[in-house]
C-alpha cells in the first residue's frame, strides 16, 4: 500500500501541463498513470486539511488514455465535479 501511495505522489510531479489547483479547503492534483500497454489510466487526488488532519482520497478511473495529458484533464475534470457536488448545499 505504501508504495502505491507512492507512485501516484510521483506521478503528480510528471504531469506538467495540468497543475494542481485549490478549490475551497480542496487540493485537486491530476496523477496520471503509464500502464504496460503504452496508454494512461487516469487518477485524481482530492486532498483536505493539513498536518495531522490531511485527508487524501484517491479516484481511480477505468477509462484509458492515450496520452498522459489526456488523462491528467479527464482526471481533473473529475475531481472538480466531486468538489462541486460534495460542497453543494443540500
Amino acid at each position: 500500500m505504501l508504495q502505491e501511495h507512492h507512485n501516484y505522489k510521483n506521478n503528480i510531479a510528471t504531469a506538467a501541463q495540468v497543475s494542481p489547483i485549490t478549490m475551497g479547503k480542496y487540493r485537486i492534483a491530476a496523477c496520471p498513470r503509464p500502464l504496460d500497454c503504452g496508454r494512461f489510466a487516469a487518477q485524481v487526488s482530492i486532498a483536505s486539511g493539513s498536518g495531522r488532519g490531511t485527508t487524501d482520497r484517491v479516484m481511480r478511473f477505468h477509462d484509458l488514455f492515450p496520452t498522459r495529458d489526456a488523462a491528467a484533464h479527464y482526471a481533473m475534470a473529475q475531481g472538480i465535479v466531486w468538489v462541486h457536488e460534495s460542497t453543494r448545499p443540500a
